[in-house]
């Protein structure tokens, strides 16, 4: 009986290595939103998720990496009632902003939703077979865009 207690210390020490190989990374808290879903993997790691509303709070950082939740967590569109529907594509490193042509609408822009005023007038819009469309590239910091009727 002894000398099993003596091989017990042993068996642990030899599991050791296989369950500190077996750590994987994963995120243990999730939401159900409406949208459609993407992937995106980088190296060796690998996202999938489903695109919806934003979350409330911020990043979930941890080690090297961070997740920033939401519908591009970067820049989003304010619907305005009564306005044409404003919607956002992504390809490559291009955002578009696009909506029907409907006369007196124009595309505003703020980086800030606390500063009310601080909505300008978005410029190169493109108007092309009964669409309006802004291509930008994505930027540093958070851009929301709404129409407004003069």
């Amino acid at each position: 009986m002894k000398n099993h207690l003596k091989l017990l210390p042993v068996i642990a020490a030899l599991w050791l290595p296989v369950a500190a190989s077996a750590q994987s990374y994963s995120i243990n808290w999730y939401k159900i939103s409406g949208g459609g879903g993407m992937n995106t993997t980088g190296g060796v790691y690998s996202v999938s998720g489903t695109i919806g509303q934003h979350d409330a709070g911020g990043p979930m950082t941890g080690g090297g990496f961070q997740l920033t939740g939401g519908f591009w967590a970067l820049i989003s569109v304010l619907q305005t009632p009564g306005a044409p529907t404003l919607y956002i594509s992504h390809s490559g490193s291009t955002v578009t902003v696009f909506w029907e042509d409907v006369s007196g609408w124009s595309l505003q822009q703020n980086n800030n939703l606390t500063v009310p005023a601080g909505w300008s007038p978005s410029s190169g819009v493109t108007t092309s077979s009964g669409t309006n469309r802004l291509d930008i590239t994505p930027p540093t910091g958070s851009l929301f865009f709404r129409l407004q009727h003069p």
